[in-house]
């Protein structure tokens, strides 16, 4: 049985495989959410400067007594902070909303592909900061394959993490593909279909489908749990988001079974090709630009 609780990235750096997402979790509650997190165990927060958390996660890691260097904090450049000198002066901003010195990894937070040399330059930025050791890994997030194909022709440090939506009812193979054949880490966000509740015209909810279900009760798990067990052996790393203090626990206890071959292959099956989130090629600046403060 696969019991394995932490993932190498591709530098090297040892990464817990499931962490705590504070999307859309709003600044007063981010707070609990991330103390509650703590307590139940975890020691892998993302965050991003867009969500405007960044300060509540650091005084939740500070009032948790947890050593610093025992949680791995994540966060993501804006695209209104992409380019060489904006993406250095965006690490400052989120390092000092976190109240570290060190950000574990940071990623670019869209491809931007109407404006890709300045994704280009804001990625090698990111890889003056690791240089610099002020990152640990860098990374990116909804990048697909041409985007990763040309990022990969122009730059000297392979990504470690390409954070996209991934569900059973979206798994992305074809990135998924070009991630491993680069070495980078699939991570998996929204990764029980929770952006499914709200999107108009989705595939309803994957809590309530009736094949993952039979393979909760199956196993006397929740279908949550059955679905971060399929993201897991499966080599992906899964960021979950709950406020709820038994649902944050929960969502971690899932490194004490096994899904068949059979039973993934079943969730495998219910992809349908339909993507909760927004397309990739509609974030722009004119249609997505955000401040992203100081402080």
């Amino acid at each position: 049985m696969s019991t394995r609780t932490h993932i190498t990235l591709n530098n090297g750096v040892e990464m817990p495989a499931l962490g705590l997402g504070v999307f859309q979790t709003p600044p007063e509650e981010t707070r609990s959410a991330v103390e509650a997190a703590l307590s139940a165990g975890y020691r892998h927060i993302d965050t991003a400067a867009a969500y405007g958390n960044e300060r509540q996660v650091g005084e939740a890691v500070l009032k948790s007594g947890v050593d610093r260097t025992d949680v791995f904090l994540e966060t993501k450049i804006w695209i209104s902070d992409y380019g060489y000198d904006q993406t250095l002066h965006g690490f400052e901003k989120s390092a000092r909303k976190l109240g570290v010195d060190q950000i574990d990894l940071l990623i670019l937070h869209q491809a931007l592909p109407s404006e890709f040399d300045r994704t280009l330059e804001a990625y090698c930025a990111l890889e003056t900061l690791l240089a610099d050791g002020k990152v640990r890994a860098i990374g990116v997030s909804n990048f697909m394959v041409e985007h990763l194909t040309a990022l990969l022709e122009r730059v000297s440090v392979v990504p470690a993490v390409n954070q996209i939506e991934v569900h059973p009812y979206f798994t992305q193979r074809e990135v998924q593909a070009i991630d491993t054949k680069h070495g980078i880490l699939t991570q998996a966000w929204s990764p029980i279909g929770g952006i499914t509740f709200y999107r108009p015209g989705s595939h309803g909810s994957t809590l309530q489908d009736p094949v993952i279900g039979e393979i909760a009760r199956a196993h006397g798990r929740t279908p949550a749990q059955v679905m971060l067990r399929w993201h897991l052996q499966q080599g992906r790393s899964a960021i979950p988001k709950s406020t709820r203090p038994e649902r944050i626990a929960e969502n971690l206890d899932v490194f004490d079974f096994e899904l068949t071959d059979k039973q993934l292959a079943a969730i495998d099956g219910l992809d349908t090709g339909r993507r909760g989130g927004p397309e990739p090629s509609d974030i722009t600046l004119a249609t997505f630009s955000k401040m992203i403060p100081e402080s």
